[in-house]
Order: structure tokens, then sequence, then C-alpha cells
């Protein structure tokens, strides 16, 4: 059979259709009555065709398609093990038969499962690990997305599936995962725009706030200079001490008056303070007599409100949907609420048998682009298909080291299903202790997520407020707040870019078997690499460790600005002020100059030199439909010249002069890793500009000033000390290696010789291994 190319590649045959949608991805679909569907369902919104070469065979009843990525095999038969079989070209293990799990010979003894993982509805009550179900990144290199349960979307109506039908979308991608999901976006749509003030920090407490007790909270954050760009105001908004007649009071629409005297000079004055504001509802048990809204409500359905009877939740009534919107939260819309913090805790089935969870995010992201606003929802996950609602609430987690050590994780392998916008409550919403190091590495995670959300239950020594900390935690949370801001302008940009936030690194080295170990660690965006710190400091080197793959290349720590070369596992250790961000050498980071999250007057670049690198700042006006203004910056390595091209696009979205600074990370080996900062000037939009940089080349790392500092905050023993210190001032790494490891101190134990503590070794060998040629030649290049 030769290779023959097909714009659009269909088999059908009785009971049985396969479409080949695209090179690695193909549909098959089983029906009793022969009938097939071709209109969007809950996950799948489009079924495009790209265009494939492939050898085909078709004899009565039976199929076979050959491409370069797969082969299936299919007997024309109800579906079974024995007649539908789909291999994946690349290894003897990629193969599935229908029904059966996908292979996995050796995982059992070596721990290792075929499928790689999902996310999960809720963190609700975790106190660490959880199932995270399944993705579309496998060890097989093949995955399926069965889809014959979720229901058809008919206009405003959700039918569900004929009985017995089956309809299955295949994804042959290999070790290319970031493939697998852009397929998948590819049928079930791509994550909508987000307002760019959602990246910025978010306030959230389970608290009843007064209207003053709220202003003043926020007047004093600016006074302090920390930033915050959206204000949440849990439940006690509204109405909760009701009537049990009438239910409980863990549903409402009524503003407290009690707390909230005058709401929309409230939201007026958020507002003015530049700040968003979400409320939280709790929807479940639909509108109630007490509710201002309840006549209005009662009017548009055509009932008698005298009788005082509930009107029951159920979304899948169209009359009550249009009551809902129109009657409940667009006149609370209309005040100056921007979006809606949806809290859903009451179960999976609606009255017709759908997840009301599914339909509160589809119809609230729908509604608010019906009225011209950027979907955005505050909302837990309803399975595949979610990442066009953003945003995710992850739910009520335990405030403990092991709940925080699982988020990282949780947080990157949700882009295996295409879902790279989780919200956490950033430090845990309920039990667990006051703890210092663990608010601050809680909140550092927070600054290098896809949202950074403080939240804290209704305890009064539980609050994330920064002064409620020690002076270094205090200073520290500070510091990352702010950084959060300055992150804006790139974030926003890889979020324009269409691939999830935050992705494990398997999806760009999915080649490498060193990848799929390196679970704690992810992607922000392309060009940051970050290793979240999430078990306390060692006494003696006063850091904590992170075990680290560094992939292929030279990696710079951007704040530390040391320089590690790559294509190895390393333990990272940082003190309180710091966790492991690396990038990629040529790798280019806009950031903003000041607390604003609009479009900044000034924009500092972070480059990190040792190679040519460019990017591409995003920006546009914040519409529905935007205007975009891109512009292009690069860096050449040979020449040391940055340059910022004139922007082009919707220029008039973004200012029309800037003031333009540099700041190159790595270079001059200083211990505290501030680098090289250029002031570039003023430009004009439409000009760009080009600066020389002659000094902007990676430098050795600074080994024994790093090594120093590192000491003088060590807590232990002088001799220790001492004998490090005089080891790294003479021989190669090598030597010192093996010195460290094995070297007796007398001093640190009364009365004997003992090893170096075992945590203050590790520490000092990041330093020493960190780029040992560079270091021991100096070269600068």
């Amino acid at each position: 059979m030769p290779l023959t190319e097909y714009e659009q590649l269909r088999l059908t045959g009785e009971h049985w259709r396969i479409s080949v949608l695209g090179e690695h991805l193909l549909r098959y679909e089983w029906s009793p009555r022969g009938v097939f569907e071709d209109r969007p369902t809950q996950v799948v919104t489009a079924r495009p065709w790209a265009p494939v070469r492939a050898q085909v065979r078709r004899e009565p009843g039976a199929a076979q398609v050959i491409t370069a990525a797969f082969q299936l095999d299919y007997d024309g038969t109800e579906p079974a093990p024995s007649s539908l079989r789909v291999r994946g070209r690349g290894t003897y293990q990629s193969e599935w038969r229908y029904g059966l799990p996908l292979p996995n010979l050796f995982g059992p003894a070596l721990g290792l499962a075929s499928n790689l993982g999902g996310t999960a509805r809720t963190l609700d009550g975790a106190d660490g690990p959880i199932d995270m179900g399944e993705g579309l990144a496998t060890r097989n290199g093949l995955s399926v997305l069965d889809d014959s349960a979720s229901c058809v979307v008919d206009g405003e109506r959700l039918l569900p599936r004929e009985p017995g039908a089956v309809d299955l979308y295949v994804f042959v991608h290999g070790a290319d995962h970031a493939g697998a999901v852009e397929d998948l976006y590819r049928i079930a749509g791509r994550p909508p725009l987000i307002p760019r003030w959602a990246f910025g920090n978010w306030w959230s407490r389970y608290h009843a706030y007064t209207q003053g007790e709220y202003e003043r909270l926020m007047d004093r954050f600016a006074d302090e200079g920390i930033p915050f760009s959206v204000a949440v105001i849990d439940m006690d908004w509204h109405v909760t001490d009701v009537d049990p007649a009438t239910g409980h009071g863990w549903t409402g629409y009524t503003w407290n008056r009690e707390l909230f005297d005058d709401p929309a000079g409230f939201l007026a004055g958020l507002h003015g303070r530049g700040l968003r504001v979400t409320l939280n509802v709790h929807p479940a048990d639909g509108i109630r007599a007490h509710e201002d809204c309840y006549p209005a409500v009662c009017e548009a359905l055509g009932r008698d409100p005298s009788g005082g009877l509930p009107v029951e939740f159920d979304l899948s009534d169209p009359a009550f949907r249009r009551a809902y919107f129109e009657q409940v939260h667009h006149p609370l819309e209309d005040m100056g609420v921007d979006f809606w913090w949806i809290d859903w805790q009451q179960g999976e089935v609606g009255p017709d048998g759908v997840d009301p969870l599914w339909r509160l995010n589809q119809l609230h992201t729908a509604d608010m682009a019906a009225r011209g606003r950027r979907p955005l929802i505050l909302s837990r996950y309803a399975g595949p298909g979610s990442h066009r609602f953003p945003v995710g609430f992850s739910g009520d987690t335990v405030a403990t080291w092991a709940s925080l050590a699982f988020q990282p994780r949780f947080t990157a392998t949700a882009a295996n299903i295409g879902y790279g916008m989780w919200s956490h409550d950033i430090g845990g919403h309920i039990f667990g202790v006051h703890d210092d190091e663990l608010a601050t590495r809680w909140l550092q995670f927070g600054v290098f997520s896809p949202f950074n959300r403080l939240h804290s239950t209704d305890d009064p020594f539980a609050g994330k407020e920064p002064w409620n900390y020690g002076a270094p935690a205090r200073e520290v949370m500070t510091r990352f707040l702010r950084m959060r801001h300055a992150l804006v302008p790139y974030l926003y940009t890889e979020w324009a870019a269409g691939a999830p936030l935050v992705r494990p690194v398997y999806h760009e080295w999915g080649d490498r078997p060193e990848s799929y170990e390196a679970l704690d660690e992810y992607l922000l965006g392309r060009a940051l690499l970050v290793a979240p710190l999430t078990r306390p400091r060692d006494e003696a080197s006063q850091t904590a460790a992170a075990r680290v793959w560094l992939p292929p290349g030279t990696w710079v720590d951007v704040l530390t600005g040391i320089v590690h070369r790559g294509d190895r596992f390393l333990t990272m250790r940082r003190g309180l002020d710091a966790i492991p961000v690396l990038a990629r050498a040529g790798s280019i980071v806009p950031l903003a100059v000041g607390a604003s999250t609009e479009n900044p007057d000034e924009l500092e670049l972070l480059v990190v030199p040792g190679a040519d690198g460019a990017y591409e700042l995003v920006e546009d006006d914040g519409a529905l439909e935007p205007a975009t203004a891109r512009t292009r910056v690069e860096w050449d390595d040979g020449a040391r010249t940055l340059t910022v091209h004139p922007a082009v696009g919707a220029t008039g979205a973004i200012p029309a002069g800037r003031h333009w600074r540099a700041r190159f990370v790595g270079v001059g080996g200083s211990a505290r890793g501030e680098g090289l900062r250029v002031d570039l000037g003023d430009a004009a939009a439409a000009e760009g500009l080009t600066a020389h940089v002659p000094g902007a080349a990676l430098g050795a790392n600074d080994v024994a000033g790093r090594v120093h500092e590192l000491l003088a905050a060590a807590q232990c023993a002088h001799t220790a000390k001492g004998f490090i210190s005089r080891l790294v001032a003479e021989g190669s790494p090598l030597d010192q290696l093996v010195a460290l490891r094995e070297a007796r101190v007398r001093g640190i134990v009364h009365g004997r010789a003992a090893p170096l503590p075992e945590d203050l070794v590790e520490a000092v060998r990041e330093i020493l291994v960190a780029d040992a040629g560079r270091a021991a030649t100096g070269r600068p290049d």
C-alpha cells in the first residue's frame, strides 16, 4: 500500500466510524443504531482535520490505517480487545487494545505507572498526595480520551448519548507530551484570554470583615508597598444568619448590611484602589424568600412570591438559568462585582444527571463573554475540557508541610490534561500550625505558580498578612509579593502563547528518562524552571533542599546569579530568602517596574547571557476581542547587543514611550546575584532601541564569596566553618568534594572528631560543582 496524502481521512461501517484527525490523533465511534455524532460535546468543541499521509487498507467490514505515528487494526465488529487495536510505532509497549489498560510490563517492579496523571476535582481536606486520575501523557506514548459519557451540546440543551455508544480519541504522540496537549486544544478549544490583572496577587480570607475593616486592610497593604490586584470577599459578604425554616446561610445573594452598609460604595472604593473584586457564592440552595432578589426571580418564573416557597437550583431549566443570571448575578455585576468565586461542594449530579459544576463553569464564562467581558471565574475542576473555564480553585487544603509538598507536582501534572490554571489556598486553609518558614515557602511557590491567592480560614491567628510573621519572614514575603507583580508582563505573555502556564519538565524533554524523575520541579512559561522548597530548613546550613534535574545547557539561577552546568541532577539549597528559579542561557524575561498590573510605562528585561536569545512581549487593550501589540526583544551574545524592536500591531494599546532597563544575571560572579544592571533610557514604542553592553558576559561563580556567605549564616561549630573555608581556598573541586565527605573535624562533637553536618556539605557542594569548569578557568564565555 503506498502512502497517500489525505486532506480528510474517514472510514465508515454500518455501526462504526473512524476519523483520522491528524498524524497523531484518531477518533473511533461505535453506534448501535449507526448514527454518528458531529455536534460538540461537553469536552470536544470541534474536530478540525489536519492533512495526513497514510496507508489505508479497507476490506468488507474491516479497516487498517498506518501513519508515521500509529497503526490501527479493526475488524468491524463490536469493540473488544480482540477487535480494535492501535499501536504506536515507537516502542513495543506502545499498544492499546480496546477496554484494556496500557501495557506496563516492568512498571510495578520499578514503581512506575503507565499514565503520568491528570488532575482532580479538588484538594478539599488534602494533607499530602491524592489520586490525580489520568491525562494524555504516558510512558507508552499513547493515550485514550473517552468522550462516550459526556453530553452532546445542542444549542442550550445538553443531550445524553445513545445507550451503548462509544466515542474515543486516541492520541499517539510518543514522548511529545506537549504535542498531545496541543491536539487536545485543537479539538477541545483553547484556554481563553483572561484579564491581565488576574496575574497579580489576590487577597482572600474566610472572615466576616466589616466594610471599614476591609478598606483599612487594603490601605495598609498599599502603605506597606505590598501590591494586590484582586480582592476576594468570602461568603460573609451576604446574609448568613437565616431562619432555619428557609434553609441555611451557606447560599446567599443579599448583602449583609450590618457588615457592609454601602455595598456600591465599597465596590467603587476597591476599584478606586486599583483592585478587582470577586464574591464567594454557594448556589446549591437556589433562591429563597429572604433574598432581596427573590420577588424579581419569582416574577421572571411566573410564580407567586407570597407563598415564600424556595426557587430550587436547577440550571437544566432554561427559565431558571435566565433568572439566575438576569435577576441574581447581573445586578450585582452592575454594582461592581467583577467575577464570581463559585464554591460548589454539593455533589456531581443535577436533576438531569449532568454535573452542576460543569454547567456553572460553562454558563458563567459564557455569560461574561456575552456581556463583553473576558471569561474569568474561580471554581473547581469539572473534568476534561475544563481548561476553557479559568481559573481553578483547588479547595480547602490543610496547612502542613505535607500539603505544600504535593502542590507543585499536582499543579504541573494538571497540564497533562491541558489544565494549567490552578489557584491554591496559598498558605493552606485549615488546621496546621503557625510556622513562619512554612508560610514563606508556600508564598514563594504561589508567586511562581499560575495564580497567587493568599488565603486562610476564620481564625484570628491564621491570617496571611506578612506582618503576622517574624521580621525575616515578613521581609521575604513582602519582596516576593512585589516580585509577583513584576512578573505580570511575562506571565500574561506566556498565557497568551496558549500552552499550559505550568508544565512538567517532560513536556519539553520527554526523550530524556531523567525528566520523568523530576516531578517536583516545573516549567513556568517557556523561560523559567522552578523548584519550590517544600520541607523545613536544616539547622546547620540554615537552608532547605530540593533535588533538581537541570536539562542540558547552561542555566542561571535568576534569584542568586549562580551559573549551573546542566544535564544532571543536583541538590540545591537555599536560605529563607530564595528558591531555585533558573533560566537557560539566552533567556529574556520582561518584568514590570512598579506595582500596577496595567501595561507598564517602565520595563526591566532580565537577560541571561551565554547564548543568543529572543522574546516577543504580548500586550493588548484588555477587550474581549483584543487589539494586540507585540514587541520583539533580541540579545546577540557575540556582539553583546540588546535590541528592543519597534512595537507592531495595535500600538495604541501600550504607552507611546517607555523607560527600559536591563539586568544581566550570572554576570560578575557576585555572591548576592545582583548581576549587571543597565539603564537603557527612554524609547518610543514605534522606534525601539539598541544598546551595546560589553560587560554582559557570564562570569565565573564567586565560589569563595558564596561559601563565605553560606558559612556566615550557618548555625554550627566554628571549627566546621573554619575547616570548610580553608578547604575551599585550595585544591580542585573534585578533591574538595572528597575531603568534605571524608573529613572528621574536632570541635563539632565534644571529645572526638566528627563528620561535617550533611546539610552543610550539600550546600557547599552545590557551589563547588555548579559550573566547576568555569570556576576553575575563570573563562568569561
